[in-house]
């Protein structure tokens, strides 16, 4: 009770304190993230509409605690403070295409002071295909386009939509035993990586999604009408077979689709790179030298990819922007 008053108390303080400000000065709106992986985000993107007379604090929920997540954010202490002086931005998850089948999703997309993601979340924007090659050309310093990672993730995705909306339909349904978010991702992830032949990475994973295809409906054939219906529903909301990577659980996308192909693409362009050192040093003094300069300009891919803002063309980056437009005009 009385960590609740503080904090109300607390949001009262911040808007007075607004108002004791000079006519010029800005106004400080606080946003809250889920923890501090997201904070980068958010400032990055909301940085974009500060200007004389608002500025944003981006912060964690809980100043007496460690605190973190969704819930902490938007149900548990702040729900009820958000306003004009506190926001709060979040992964949608799931929860942008339970569309309000849940308290959190209708929470999310009926109040006007939450911002939200639209993709699953950050993870999956740092994984947006058209930024991937730029990716490795920082991370090996070699441009050569090995893999057409547009093309791969449009076909990734074209596999795994089918049974992604399954997996969404057992979370509308509140279904979750038989086929979980854990149970969809293993159908869904590249279990064998070929470089030389990227096409049979995803021919293994088109077989095993097929099988599971086929034993859900057969399982539930009252429910194909329904999944067609969905599939029509998400074509509306911004989701399309060659875009669904963005809305597979993020941490998925990153370590068993995104970085498995990364990881031995950089290692094939390093030694691109040292092999042309090699070939072209005129004596073993100048190759030392070269190769040593070259290593020590490398960068981890693992690093580089959550330093990846390509993302900002992406539909799901302009569909932020245009709700912050739109709580900017309403504060």
């Amino acid at each position: 009770m009385g960590k609740r008053l503080t904090e109300n108390l607390s949001s009262l303080y911040i808007g007075a304190a607004n108002k004791l400000k000079p006519k010029k000065a800005r106004r400080k709106i606080i946003a809250y993230v889920e923890s501090y992986d997201d904070i980068s985000f958010w400032r990055d993107l909301l940085s974009e509409y500060e200007d004389d007379k608002i500025y944003f604090e981006v912060m964690l929920p809980s100043q007496n605690s460690l605190a973190k997540g969704k819930k902490t954010v938007l149900m548990n202490k702040l729900g009820a403070q958000l306003g004009e002086n506190m926001i709060a931005c979040v992964d949608s998850d799931y929860d942008y295409l339970l569309q309000g089948r849940t308290n959190t999703s209708r929470y999310m997309i009926e109040c006007p002071y939450v911002l939200q993601t639209y993709a699953y979340a950050i993870e999956n924007y740092h994984c947006y295909a058209d930024g991937l090659h730029d990716v490795c050309v920082t991370a090996t310093l070699n441009d050569h386009k090995i893999i057409d990672f547009v093309g791969f993730m449009q076909a990734y995705s074209i596999i795994a939509w089918p049974l992604f909306v399954w997996s969404v339909w057992f979370y509308r349904k509140h279904v979750l035993s038989e086929f979980s978010l854990f149970d969809f991702c293993s159908f869904v992830r590249l279990d064998q990586v070929s470089i030389r032949h990227p096409e049979k990475n995803l021919e293994h994973m088109a077989r095993k999604v097929e099988k599971k295809l086929h034993e859900l409906e057969k399982k539930h054939p009252d429910a194909l009408k329904e999944i067609e219906n969905m599939k029509k529903e998400f074509i509306k909301l911004g989701v399309t077979p060659e875009n669904t990577y963005m809305y597979i659980q993020g941490h998925h996308i990153m370590d068993n689709v995104v970085l498995k192909l990364l990881i031995p693409v950089c290692t094939i362009l390093r030694r691109e790179r040292e092999q042309e050192i090699h070939d072209l040093a005129l004596h073993s003094l100048q190759l030392h030298n070269e190769l040593t300069n070259y290593q020590r300009s490398q960068v981890g891919v693992e690093l580089v990819i959550h330093k990846n803002t390509n993302y900002k063309s992406s539909s799901q980056y302009k569909m932020i922007k245009r709700d912050v437009e739109i709580l900017l005009k309403r504060i």
